[in-house]
């Protein structure tokens, strides 16, 4: 039988979320200091394949190994892994093109991409404040990727590299609508454990356009990168089985300290003045969405608490 979390822990959730923050981020930067040697789908195979025994110990901890392998909409999965694997690849090509901060900063664009993609496929309301929130953040956007874009050769690898990770962004708001539904039907446990399979095999099928053999030191590197992954994909699950996530979600902006000072130590890069106002600005964005969806909530638990109490 599963086990349950009953407790609210809000210092145990910020600090597993602080902890699976700065592991992502430390990842990135294994992703990007390998990227010169390795195309980018040997990459996202490593990160997926080593990632798959950190969550099977996980789930056998947890006792959900069996709600793991079940699935009842096994297409779903496979979808969910197409644009999985196609974001994260789109990312680890950006970030070999791309200063880590500034990878980091277009990513925060997911949640706008994803409410503006939630009112089109699902057909949720999006009401005035809302509306500011999204444009507000696509303002950041146009403001972090003008300076690539304004360049008069688009071939260059910066512009091919900021496109990548802006088409990573929404790949992933595509991601967030398919979890929506996905998780309907199975198991949170199942969709983290069918990705990471889905993602290792598809990523695995690049080897036939050419890929490059590691070194030993390599070879600790590339598996290095996959269990930090595997590593923060359970810490960022595990933090929501103690906090709220309205409550978890402004820590996710803490990456971008991490990524200026990793970006920094390691590869000597600093953002522009242009990837510090978009970022505030899809970040401002975000925080307003974030706090209607937390007004909303409040709202609808005073609306049934007034309904339950009903003679």
């Amino acid at each position: 039988m599963a086990k349950s979390l009953t407790s609210h822990r809000p210092v145990l959730a910020v600090t597993l979320k602080l902890s699976a923050l700065f592991l992502f981020t430390s990842m990135s930067a294994l992703v990007k200091a390998l990227s010169g040697d390795f195309p980018p789908g040997e990459l996202v195979f490593f990160r997926s394949l080593f990632a798959v025994p950190v969550i099977i110990i996980w789930l056998i901890s947890r006792g959900e190994l069996a709600q793991g392998f079940v699935v009842k909409k096994p297409m779903g999965h496979f979808w969910r892994g197409v644009l999985g694997t196609t974001a994260m690849g789109l990312t680890f090509t950006g970030l070999s093109l791309l200063p880590l901060p500034e990878v980091t900063a277009i990513g925060y664009a997911t949640p706008i991409f994803t409410l503006i993609l939630a009112a089109v496929m699902l057909g949720e309301r999006i009401r005035m404040i809302r509306i500011g929130a999204v444009v507000l953040g696509l303002l950041g956007v146009l403001i972090m990727i003008w300076p690539r874009l304004g360049s008069n050769d688009m071939e260059t690898a910066a512009t091919i590299g900021a496109l990548c990770v802006l088409a990573a962004t929404i790949a992933r708001a595509f991601v967030q609508i398919h979890i929506r539904q996905l998780v309907q039907v199975d198991h949170p446990a199942a969709i983290v454990f069918y990705f990471s399979v889905t993602a290792a095999l598809l990523s695995g099928l690049t080897a036939f356009w050419g890929w490059t053999m590691p070194t030993w030191e390599q070879t600790a590197l590339l598996v290095a990168m996959g269990l930090i992954g595997g590593v923060a994909q359970i810490l960022v699950t595990s933090s929501y089985r103690f906090g709220q996530a309205s409550m978890l979600a402004p820590y996710d902006y803490t990456s971008m300290l991490f990524a200026i000072v990793i970006g920094y130590v390691w590869f000597g890069e600093l953002p522009t003045v242009a990837i510090l106002i978009g970022a505030a600005l899809v970040i401002a964005g975000n925080v307003v969405v974030i706090w209607r969806e937390h007004q909303l909530g409040l709202e609808r638990g005073k609306a049934r608490s007034l309904t339950d109490h009903k003679p």
